[in-house]
Formats: C-alpha cells, structure tokens, sequence
C-alpha cells in the first residue's frame, strides 16, 4: 500500500511541470581603501605578494616601503629589521601583529621586541597593514619605527594542494582549503618545509606550520571569528663569521667557527574577535589571545674570547605563556553638525617567561650563568577621536597610557637575589594626525606623536634608574596623490629622537641600552600601472641616525630602494622581476667600518592551466656574493691574542637560487 503510493506520487511528480529553481546571484564585493592618516601609511593586498617565492613568511613583509630584513643564524630564529633608520634588532622598535594578536616578546632570552613570523603561513594573508612613526594611538610597545598587522583570510576561494623543490635540498609541501564557506566560514592550512641551505654544514631546517580558522555571524550585528596555530621547527646555523678568516682563507664565507650554533622553537597561539554592533553608530570590538612559547638557541658570537678552552657557546632559553586582550567602543556622532568618532578602549597583557642562559659547548650545557622568572604585565587605557568639521579637513588625535609592573625572582641565588624584586613604571603617550583634502585626488598629512620601547624587565630590576620606558617623539609631512590617472605616489619627510637606544652586544649575544638618539629621513614610493597587464611598484628611502654626543647608531639604514615590474597576462601567465638594493652603512659608532650593501634581482613566474599550476622562483639572478646580516665586535680565534680582534662577522646572502613546484587548485 505504502509503495503504491509512492508510486502515484512519483508519477503525478513526474507529470508535473517542474519548476526551475530560484535565481541565487553571486556575491558582489566592494571593497574601497580605508582612510589613512599618515602619507607613509600603506595596505598592501594580497595579490602584491602573491608571486613572491613562498615558505619565508617575512619575506612578504619587505614590500613595506623601507623595511628591510635579515636572518642571522638559521632559517628558524627571528629576522633582524630595519626601518627609519633602525636596526631594530629582532622588534624592539618595529611592533608587528597578526590580527591584532602581538608577535613581539617582552624580556626575551635572546632580545627585546624578538619577534619570529616563522608561526605565519603567508597564503593566509588577505593584506598588510603597515604604519610608519609613532603617530597611532591604538599602537604602544615598540611602535617607535612603526607597526605592521598582518590580515588574516577568512576563507580561501579555491583549495590548494602545493609542492615545491630547489636547491640545497629545500622543499615545501602546503594544503590549503575552506570546507565551508557561507554562514560558517573556514579555514584549515598545513605546512612542511625543510631546507639545507647553500652552508658548508647543512642547516638541517625542518618547519611544521598548521592554522586553522572559523568565523561567524552569531546574529544580525553580531560576528565572531577564532584561529588557533601550531610552529614547530629546529635547526643549525652558521652564525656570523669574522671577515679576517674568510679573508685569510681560513675559513669558506659559508663556513663556521662553531657548527653547533642554531636552536628549536615552538609557539601554539589561540585569537578570538568578537564584535558586536547594537546600533548603526556603535561597535564593540573584543579580542583576547594567548601564547605558549619556547625557544632554546645556541650561539657562539666571540668564540674563544672568554673561555680559551672550551668557546664562548651559550644557550638562551625561554619558556613563557603570554595572554591579554583589546577591548574598544567605536561611536558616531554628529555633534553641532561636526562628524565626530569617539574610540575609547583598554588593553592589558600579561607575559610570564622563565629566561635562562648558560654557558655550552656543542650544545652541552656547562653551568647557567643566569635563571630568572618574570611576570610583566602591562594595563593601556586609550582614547581615540576622529573629527571631521568640513569635508576637506580631517583630525585623528588622542592619548594612552601604559602602565608596566614588572615582578622578577632569581632562581639562582633565591630571594633577595641580585636579580630579585619588583616595580612599576608608566608613561603617557599623546598623537596627533591633520589630513588635508582631498584636492585633484592629492591629501596632505601632519602628523605628530609620542611612543616608547619597553626594556628588559631583568634590566629594569638590576639598574633601578634605567629608562624602563623609553620615549620616542616623532613628526611626519607628506603627500599622496592619485592626480595623474593609473598612478600613485606618495612623499614623506620624517624626524624621531628616542630617549634610549638598544644596541647590539656581542659578549652576550644580547643588546644594551644607550643614550639617546636623533633620525631624520624621507621616502618616495610610487605605484603605476603601464598597461592593462603590467604594473610597476617601486620605493627608496634615506635616512640618517646619530646618538645625540655626536656617534653613529651601528647598522642603522642609510638607504634603501626596492622595484618590481609584474606582468599579469590574460592566458595564465604571470611573471615578476624585481631588485631590492641596501647601501653600505656604518657598523661602528666610530664611523671606522661599514657594513657593506648589497643589490639583488629576483626573477618569479607562475602559469595557470584550469586547476593546474606551475610556478618557478629565480633568486639572486647575478649571483652577487653579498652580505645578509654584519655585526662589529671583539672576537677571538686558536691562536690570536687574548684581549681578540675588533672585526666584521658577517652571516652570507644565499647565492643564486632556484626553486619550483606545482599546485592543484579544487
């Protein structure tokens, strides 16, 4: 009976007209640039980045005009920055960000600020952020240079299975994909990366990246998106080689005093964003986060300096959870018909390393020298407003404060130890931002700022009278404009003084803080498109650091420029050719010796063929023997005099390169 009428429903179906089913129309996106308050400030999309050799995820981060980036020991260990005339070390005083979560590490075993990106896997990057100065008043610690957020995707438009391979046994294997991408939106991706480098020890690379991502709009005016990511790597490294060896033949440029430099890392990171907009003039935003990180690295930077017998090896290791959050209320407000937007917010962060060093020889500890642990916490309350009185006049001001509270017990030599105590410290910070126009699609900027560095909170306990906060005033005037029709550019001029300077000091692989400090400089970048399939980006940038008594800041940029000529052709074919260029600097406050620059080509393609993908990356293209990353120090070799030799070691730039792969796109 039941299949009988199952039947005549099927045929009364059958005979039916069917229907057709309703028009579903593709989402249209509209994406317009936010408005900026500084010339120097940029967005970079996605597709900017998209052909630039993958598996190093700073590299992207060197289209910011200006910033230049070194590694030092290894592909695992943090990279070295320079902006505005900083060596910035591995982040004292460029802050970074990955949506909005901090990446910098406060009283880090090896450097103040250290902050490894080896954690990001760069296909989850919508865009980049990048903000000059110390002009933005939601930015604190180690905005002095500027700050850069990395934008991370919701959901991929097509999944990837990648495998890439090149030379000195380097290779690179990803998935990529969203299994949902409405209401739900996902994102799961899988890194494996491993590479020998071009040294005369193999660096024995190995990198394990997983992320994955969900987000989703919980109600009408309410959206809520949460990421977790998983690094896990190790490696051997070269270190930084004394020029006088290489010189004399003693040693390859891609050889090593000591072969047991390098280290292993891990970082787990949680972020959730949830914000809720209860009218059509308000929005509240919450962000908490939390980190569990560990590094132990292996260094030898003055070799047999100290202990002629067994090396001067150390191992800095660091052990630390790191949790906060960001909460802000953004209103709209017309007040006396003057559009006004009030931002008022807190944040508050919370570290808690356990910090030892110890003296090593390959990698076998011989005593610690120092076993601290740490809680720093930090409370930044912060008010924002932007008015707009006239259509051609827009103001972006406000303050924050910081409030540092460090609390530090020496596990060595127990309470009441040399490096036992506690104290606060706390600073105000004021910002100030006109922009002017537009007019013939040009705006003028004025922008003012103060910002600050936190230092060591091991420092802060032993000396109470440092500078635990270190204040940097910076200006900037500039122009962008769009007047002339596929073109863009933009002009800044730029001066900063930082009460406090951190310095590089061999002896401990760490750095020092000096006194203050004076930069002044200016940048062009300019962006044009040529024809309908070829576009040129290019930036230079000068700029020029001094402590105030006169002395040069070691290492910091003098001048760097950067082109690339992309051609994105309708038939699947892609191709970049690019140069990047660093001048000779001074790498002693003497003035006595340089650090010598460099110029790279790179050469990148990619050809589509429907799910099909092949792509190649030539790198270095003259095979210039150049210089990644230059220190000056005192240092000894078997042999020569007790007190060492004041010298340049240096760490070498890959030489040519190629690498290549495939993906599948489904």
């Amino acid at each position: 009976m039941v299949a009988a009428f199952c039947l005549r429903v099927g045929a009364a179906l059958a005979q039916a007209p069917a229907e057709p089913p309703p028009a579903v129309l593709p989402p249209v996106v509209v994406e317009a640039p936010a408005p900026v308050a500084a010339s120097s400030e940029v967005l970079i999309p996605s597709r900017d980045f998209e052909l630039r050799p993958q598996g190093r995820p700073a590299d992207i981060i060197r289209l910011v005009p200006g910033l230049v980036i070194s590694q030092h020991q290894g592909g695992g260990k943090a990279e070295q920055y320079f902006l505005r005339g900083f060596d910035a070390d591995h982040g004292t005083d460029v802050a970074i960000f990955v949506d909005g979560m901090p990446v910098n590490l406060r009283s880090h075993a090896h450097g103040q600020g250290y902050a490894d990106l080896h954690f990001l896997i760069p296909e989850t990057v919508q865009r980049i952020e990048a903000l000059k100065g110390p002009y933005h008043v939601e930015l604190g610690d180690f905005d002095t240079a500027g700050a850069v957020n990395f934008v991370l995707r919701d959901t991929v438009d097509e999944n990837v299975i990648a495998s890439a391979g090149g030379m000195f046994g380097t290779q690179r294997h990803l998935l990529l994909a969203s299994p949902t991408r409405d209401a739900l939106k996902t994102l799961i991706a899988v890194e494996g990366y491993v590479t020998d480098g071009p040294f005369v020890h193999d660096q024995n690379y190995q990198r394990f990246n997983a992320f994955a991502k969900a987000s989703a709009s919980l109600a009408e005016s309410l959206d809520a998106a949460v990421w977790v990511s998983h690094l896990r790597s190790g490696w051997r490294g070269s270190g930084q080689i004394p020029e006088r060896a290489v010189r004399a033949g003693l040693l390859d440029r891609f050889g090593a005093v000591d072969d047991s430099e390098g280290g292993r890392t891990q970082r787990t990171s949680l972020n959730a964003t949830l914000r809720w907009r209860p009218s059509d003039r308000d929005t509240v935003t919450v962000q908490t986060y939390a980190q569990y990180y560990t590094l132990d690295l292996f260094s030898n930077f003055t070799f047999f300096l100290d202990d002629p017998v067994d090396g001067d090896g150390i191992k800095q290791s660091d052990r630390r959870w790191v949790a906060g959050g960001d909460a802000r209320w953004e209103r709209r407000l017309t007040v006396l018909g003057v559009a006004l937007t009030t931002t008022p917010g807190v944040q508050y962060r919370v570290d808690t390393p356990r910090v030892v060093l110890a003296h090593q020889s390959d990698r076998h500890v011989l005593a610690r020298t120092q076993d601290v642990n740490v809680v720093e916490q930090s409370v930044s309350p912060f008010l924002k407003l932007e008015i707009v009185p006239v259509e051609w006049l827009r103001v972006v001001t406000g303050a924050r404060g910081d409030v540092f509270h460090y609390d530090v017990a020496d596990n060595l030599h127990g309470a009441g130890g040399r490096l036992s105590g506690n104290a606060t410290r706390a600073i105000p910070s004021w910002k100030a931002n006109l922009i002017l126009g537009p007019w013939a699609s040009t705006e003028f900027f004025a922008n003012y700022g103060t910002g600050f560095h936190s230092n060591d909170a091991r420092a802060v306990i032993l000396d109470r009278n440092m500078t635990a906060l270190a204040r940097a005033t910076g200006w900037e005037v500039g122009v962008k404009t769009r007047a002339v029709p596929r073109v863009e550019l933009s002009a800044s001029y730029w001066w900063l003084d930082l009460e406090s300077e951190l310095v590089f000091a061999g002896d401990e692989g760490t750095t020092e803080a000096r006194g203050p400090s004076r930069r002044h400089g200016w940048e062009l970048a300019g962006k044009v498109r040529l024809l309908e399939w070829l576009f040129f980006n290019g930036d230079v940038t000068w700029s020029r650091a001094r402590f105030t008594n006169g002395d040069e800041v070691p290492l910091a940029p003098r001048l760097t420029a950067r082109a690339d000529l992309t051609a994105r052709l309708p038939w699947g074919l892609s191709a970049s050719f690019e140069m990047r260029h660093l001048a000779d600097r001074f790498a002693s406050e003497d003035r006595q010796q340089t650090a010598r620059g460099y110029t790279l080509f790179d050469v990148t393609a990619r050809y589509r063929y429907r799910a099909f993908e092949a792509f190649v990356s030539l790198e270095n293209l003259t095979n210039a023997e150049w210089r990644e990353a230059q220190f000056f120090f005192t240092s000894r070799l078997p042999g020569e005099p007790a007190a060492g030799v004041g010298d340049v070691h240096f760490t070498p730039g890959t030489p040519r390169m190629v690498l290549g792969g495939v993906a599948w796109r489904f």
